[in-house]
């Protein structure tokens, strides 16, 4: 089966989390970095789960977690960003992750639709 799109951006999004991770660690960031590597992961997780589904129904509740830790993963972001914890750039991964909330807003939306038509 190909990769799809939310997969693969998902998957390159999860690699730019485990460098920012690193480079957290290495300015002794413990908290908030642990937080972010495990929302950031997750959402290629649960999507790589949703397209393994049993059924729709389960695709759709994989899909709207994987949406909610994109989500939560934005916020961690944020806060980097505006808590000045650290002099890293997350501007890029902001705009990255907006992308996968979009992406994964129409996948739920659509599928919550198709859900009630059947």
């Amino acid at each position: 089966m190909r990769e799809s799109i939310v997969q693969k951006k998902s998957f390159q999004f999860s690699l730019k989390i485990i460098s920012l991770y690193k480079k957290l660690l290495s300015e002794k960031e413990y908290i908030i970095s642990k937080q972010l590597l495990r929302s950031g992961t997750s959402i290629g997780a649960n999507i790589e789960e949703a397209l393994a589904g049993q059924s729709k129904r389960d695709f759709t509740a994989k899909m709207s977690i994987s949406s909610k830790e994109a989500r939560e993963t934005k916020y961690w972001l944020r806060l980097l960003k505006e808590s000045e914890l650290t002099n890293l750039d997350v501007k890029l991964l902001i705009l990255d992750i907006d992308e996968l909330i979009r992406i994964l807003t129409s996948i739920v939306k659509t599928s919550q639709q198709n859900l009630t038509k059947n």
